[in-house]
């Protein structure tokens, strides 16, 4: 299958596009560095040269405060870029199946101890991060109602080794990972007592990978483990992994109230037998141990 990857160089494509050429599919991936998913013409090219049987679109501005500190770029990249790819294959590969990947931010917060969200939850994006992702899933769901084979996404969170630490989990274990180092041990964090659905981004990119398959229904599905992790808890594992205390600061520029989101993927699991395959706890040791990796080949 030719396999059209949009945001090919960011923490999720390269893990995906690894596993694609394993299967042996022919992949070409396009990142902000060659081709700016805002630029109509540009996308068009790109899909027009492909000729794909079907585009993971990844391409997006995925760090909440990033898109709340340019509202203009997030909606440029995460609206219009959709749009330019659901135009580009209407117009040059209207057969292929296109994977639009949004967010457990679409779903209105709940209160910790809530059920897992089904994807018959309310959607109540807040914030633009949130917004730009439920105003891209409308514009899918509008190209499936044209008859273009559309699966909308909503990832819960998912990290790894390789993941910016401006995210929580890595942020998390590159602060341990300082404090092991000889650093002071002060961490500075959010509002620990918000709950979140973590999972390994090979687990995710596993579901991606059966979500491609044409036999599965187009849909829209949720990517999440159905376990719910207290903010708290995941310093405290990270912590007791290192065997260091550190002492905590509250950062104000991270702080929000306490919610959770926390996935039901029964639907995912029925229409593709996909279940999440890593533990928290192997998680967390190995972005751990890559956080020592790159603390120590930086003292070298």
């Amino acid at each position: 299958m030719r396999i059209l990857v949009s945001g090919s160089r960011g923490f999720v494509g390269t893990r995906l596009i690894p596993r694609l050429e394993a299967a042996g599919h022919r992949v070409t991936g396009f990142d902000v560095d060659s081709v700016d998913v805002s630029d109509a013409s540009m996308v068009r090219g790109v899909v027009e040269k492909a000729t794909p049987d079907a585009v993971v679109h990844l391409a997006a501005v995925a760090f909440v405060p990033a898109a709340s500190r340019d509202p203009n770029l997030a909606h440029r990249v995460n609206v219009q870029g959709t749009q330019n790819v659901i135009e580009a294959l209407e117009r040059d590969a209207p057969e292929a199946r296109l994977l639009l990947v949004g967010s457990s931010e679409q779903y209105a917060p709940v209160e910790p101890g809530a059920p897992a969200l089904t994807e018959a939850a309310r959607l109540e994006p807040q914030g633009v991060y949130a917004e730009t992702k439920a105003a891209a899933e409308r514009l899918g769901l509008e190209a499936a109602g044209r008859g273009l084979d559309v699966v909308t996404i909503r990832a819960f969170n998912h990290t790894g080794p390789g993941q910016a630490p401006i995210f929580v989990a890595p942020d998390f274990a590159r602060q341990i990972a300082l404090i092991e180092a000889g650093n002071p041990p002060t961490m500075r964090v959010g509002n620990l007592d918000s709950v979140r659905d973590f999972l390994h981004v090979d687990d995710v990119v596993d579901a991606y990978i059966r979500l491609l398959d044409r036999a599965v229904p187009a849909d829209t599905y949720n990517i999440a483990s159905g376990v719910g992790t207290r903010i708290g808890n995941l310093l405290e594992s990270l912590a007791r992994l290192a065997g260091v205390t550190p002492e905590i600061e509250r950062d104000e520029k991270r702080w929000r109230p306490a919610d959770a989101r926390v996935g039901d993927s029964e639907r995912l699991k029925r229409a593709t037998g996909w279940q999440a395959s890593h533990s928290l706890e192997g998680l967390l040791s190995e972005l751990l141990a890559y956080w020592r990796r790159q603390i120590q080949e930086r003292v070298r």
